[in-house]
């Protein structure tokens, strides 16, 4: 907690002199660029990874970067998504999974999230991605292949969730917003994005 206090203080001392008059435009409202839907993992920064500053993106993180089907869930993932597509209009979403996700883990190995009740149901929300796994990498043997290749099936699953969300459907129709898919492999910098014409993530 000790670090967090000092990284505070260092901001408020130091650090927030170069964004004062950033913050102070923004103080009129925000005007993302991006809906950046992610991973709760700590290991991973948005901000970081894209190089943006406060403003850029409006930024969504669950486990395992899920977002469960509308009729499912009218919680936070809901509602954060359907302000983001129709107050603020942003025109771009990315699902960005990441490499030694620990959801996609305890996805591959269920006994191991039995004491964790509400993160086992929360997994239910990828489960399909498992007999993607199989139908496409039933080859795959080495646990890590297996694990990249889950959350490379999971960033697909949740493309497709959000599709069930009304607001996302509709401004898809009208040509007003794009959807992309992501994988970080935060130990090397490397992201991928999902090529539809190539059927797979090809390195940007």
């Amino acid at each position: 907690m000790q670090k967090l206090i000092n990284g505070l203080l260092r901001f408020q001392n130091e650090g927030f002199s170069k964004y004062q008059d950033l913050f102070e435009t923004l103080a009129g409202g925000q005007n993302p660029a991006a809906l950046f839907i992610t991973c709760s993992d700590s290991r991973v920064n948005p901000n970081l990874l894209t190089g943006s500053d406060p403003g850029d993106l409006f930024v969504l993180r669950t486990a395992g970067n899920i977002i469960p089907p509308y009729k499912n869930s009218l919680g936070g993932e809901a509602a954060t998504i359907e302000y983001a597509v129709k107050v603020l209009q942003i025109p771009d979403i990315i699902i960005c999974g990441h490499s030694q996700c620990g959801a996609m883990g305890g996805l591959l190995s269920p006994e191991s999230v039995d004491d964790l009740h509400a993160v086992k149901a929360y997994l239910e929300h990828a489960q399909s991605c498992l007999a993607n796994l199989d139908e496409k990498h039933s080859h795959l043997e080495d646990p890590g292949e297996r694990l990249a290749r889950t959350v490379e099936e999971n960033v697909l699953v949740q493309l497709e969730n959000i599709q069930t969300h009304p607001s996302v459907a509709d401004a898809i129709g009208r040509g007003d917003l794009k959807l992309h898919g992501w994988v970080y492999q935060f130990e090397t910098g490397e992201v991928s994005a999902y090529n539809a014409d190539k059927n797979d993530f090809i390195p940007f």
